[in-house]
């Protein structure tokens, strides 16, 4: 069998070896042997129960502590033998080990897993028998620096009773630190070890131990070789010519679809139909290798099994790109895996790259292309948007029209038969006309090499996730606390924060973000923040968000003080949040944001948040706001509470592209995930 799980003797062994601290131990398999084992391992001692099936020993009545003569380790094996065969009969008893009991102390929990995304992580929080009742543990992919296995520590709730609380004196954090680099040494240098857990590990005010230990082996693990790859020209993305095979002026088809949707291409369109001549008004030609101009894309709309030989003749006609909607491929299984492979050979053969097969296709709007079948065409903007559902870019394309929000680029990935995330990635982080991009994630094939990409894509440009999966249902049971403890999407979220990528769960909150980070002023620089408002309730609950989201509304120094005591009413906030009281015209805030523009080097964000009234009027309000961000470098974000009146005020925002909110706790809860990455990535040396 590939994969068992190793004694926790061999275990101790294994883990001596990167230094980390264990009890004395012998195994036996029989009472006499126990009561010997005892004696010279010095009392008091513990005895467990050894089973490759047995994984929780305390629930099965395999563990017996507090030992304390030859007598009781006697009774003890007996007893731990016959409560493991009770509770799993089939279980292969190896024997029990009798260790050395150690002294109580604070019980932490360091473990690995192997993820298959992005390979060995490692975690570490506060362990014991209620440790998945907790969850109080933070996780990081290896490899992992001193620096960042301190801030692991750190970051646990926990971190108190490390630290020393209520009059407890500190535990030993720098044999803490020592240990789990040399436990982040030991995964690390031994590949076959997939997945492994010390709990507890018992902690003290100097020195620890590790009380128990298992450790999974598969022989037969190999790290996913990483996939060949050749660089797209970014030209393929931006044709001036397309071919739509299988186009059609029947309204039921997908060939009908594909084709209007490329009606106000302003580029050649070639229809391909070998049964009409005409199609939606343009001429039309029996095969693809018909049409006598060249073919920079190729749009693939034909039943799957004629998908090869039509990849063959746009070979034959020198097409660099398909784009190959139809599905029917690997997703049905086995004979569709044949036919995509029968297709991919044909495109390699002739250096044919591919978008898909059973994708939605791609769009780019300040092109005026969209080879998809979406029901209209977004705008142009600044947002590129890459999914691997194409029924999400279906909706959110529905929904940016009402919402005026524009796209640089919409790529659907399908299948990933050929061009992937990462291909798509890196044409929308060199795109001079994306300012954010926006990634809809169910599944990566190589994490590492995702976050290698996307690192360096977001040190130019935001980059906002949302990863599909992070419900437990339907989940396997884990094969151990670490296994329960850091699943699939905890280990996507880290990988995220570790690249600079910020993560989301909805998608409204991906466009906030994503038109938020888009704006001129582009990412805050920090998390000191200023609030300038005409509502004591709204300053109020300015001040609970920013608590709330992890934004620092700074004190006003004196001098800012003076200054604004000298054209603000007596009866102003005279703090932060700045409350210009209910009768600020556009004048009062004016003068404001003069003063404030004048100290930006005090504050990293500005939130201006403003209600209807008869005194102020949206339009001139929002101007205001306009010529305070051209004053200074810094994030300006607006909030304009209220109905119809404020909207003209929001459009011009919107035409400046000044990020604005409707709803106050959505400004602070956006912009306090903005901050909190872009903190984190600077502690990792992201610029």
């Amino acid at each position: 069998m590939a994969k068992r799980m190793l004694s926790e003797a061999e275990g101790y062994e294994l883990l001596q070896k990167y230094g980390v601290p264990t009890p004395r131990f012998k195994i036996v398999t029989s009472p006499e042997e126990a009561s010997k084992a005892a004696s010279a391992c010095g009392y008091p001692v513990v005895m467990k129960i050894i089973s490759p099936q047995i994984v929780h020993k305390s629930d099965a009545g395999g563990v017996v502590v507090g030992i304390s003569c030859a007598d009781e380790a006697k009774k003890a094996f007996t007893k731990i033998v016959e409560s493991a065969k009770e509770y799993n009969p089939d279980a292969e008893i190896k024997g029990v080990i009798v260790e050395e009991m150690a002294k109580p102390g604070l019980e932490l929990i360091l473990g690995g897993k192997t993820d298959p995304a992005f390979g060995k992580v490692i975690t570490f929080g506060m362990g014991g028998t209620l440790v998945e009742l907790m969850k109080d543990v933070t996780l990081r992919i290896i490899p992992v620096q001193e620096c960042e296995i301190r801030s692991m520590v750190h970051e646990i709730k926990a971190y108190p009773l490390i630290s020393g609380y209520r009059g407890m004196k500190p535990k030993d954090e720098e044999t803490l630190v020592t240990i789990i680099s040399g436990v982040a040494r030991f995964f690390e240098e031994n590949p076959q070890v997939v997945e492994f857990d010390i709990n507890p590990l018992r902690l003290y005010e100097s020195g620890a131990c590790a009380v128990d230990a298992r450790v999974i082996i598969d022989d037969e693990y190999r790290p996913p070789v990483r996939k060949e790859r050749t660089h797209v020209p970014p030209e393929y993305f931006t044709p001036r010519s397309v071919a739509v095979i299988g186009a059609s002026s029947d309204p039921t088809k997908m060939g009908f679809a594909v084709l209007h949707n490329l009606l106000h291409f302003p580029g050649q369109i070639y229809p391909v139909n070998n049964k009409r001549t005409e199609v939606q008004g343009l001429k039309s030609y029996p095969t693809v290798t018909s049409i006598p101009n060249p073919v920079d894309l190729a749009v693939i709309t034909v039943p799957a099994v004629q998908v090869p030989k039509v990849m063959q003749e746009c070979g034959e006609k020198g097409i660099p790109l398909v784009v190959v909607i139809t599905a029917g491929f690997k997703e049905t299984g086995a004979e569709g895996k044949v036919l995509e492979d029968r297709m991919l050979e044909i495109a390699r053969s002739y250096n044919i790259r591919i978008i898909g097969p059973n994708c939605l296709g791609m769009i780019v709007p300040p092109r005026g292309l969209d080879t998809t079948y979406v029901h209209e065409s977004p705008n142009p903007g600044s947002i590129a948007f890459v999914s691997q559902s194409g029924a999400i870019i279906n909706t959110v394309v529905d929904w940016s029209l009402k919402q005026d929000i524009g796209f640089s680029a919409v790529f659907s990935v399908g299948n990933q038969a050929d061009l992937d995330f990462l291909d798509y990635l890196t044409f929308v982080g060199q795109d001079k006309s994306t300012r954010a991009i926006i990634l809809y994630i169910e599944q990566l094939t190589d994490g590492r090499e995702f976050m290698e990409i996307v690192r360096e894509v977001a040190k130019k440009k935001p980059v906002v996730a949302i990863k599909s999966g992070s419900s437990q249902k339907g989940q396997k049971a884990a094969s151990s606390h670490t296994g329960s403890l850091s699943g699939s999407y905890e280990v996507y979220m880290e990988a995220f924060r570790e690249a600079g990528v910020i993560p989301v769960r909805a998608l409204r909150g991906a466009f906030e973000v994503a038109e938020l980070c888009a704006s001129p002023s582009g990412y805050p620089k920090g998390r000191r923040a200023i609030v300038i408002t005409n509502a004591g309730g709204f300053a109020v609950l300015s001040s609970d968000y920013a608590e709330m989201y992890g934004v620092d509304l700074i004190d006003l120094p004196p001098e800012i003080l003076e200054e604004l005591n000298q054209i603000l009413p007596d009866y102003w906030s005279h703090a932060n949040p700045l409350d210009l009281l209910g009768d600020a015209s556009e004048k009062r805030f004016e003068q404001v944001f003069d003063i404030l523009a004048r100290h930006s080097d005090l504050w990293d964000i500005a939130f201006v948040v403003g209600f209807p009234n008869l005194v102020l009027d949206s339009a001139d309000f929002a101007k205001q706001i306009i010529t305070f961000t051209e004053k200074t470098n810094n994030l300006v974000v607006g909030t304009l509470l209220g109905g119809e009146c404020m909207d003209a005020g929001k459009k011009i925002l919107k035409e400046h592209n000044v990020p604005n909110f409707d709803e106050l706790e959505q400004t602070f809860k956006v912009v306090g995930r903005v901050v909190w990455q872009r903190c984190r990535a600077r502690s990792i040396g992201l610029p």
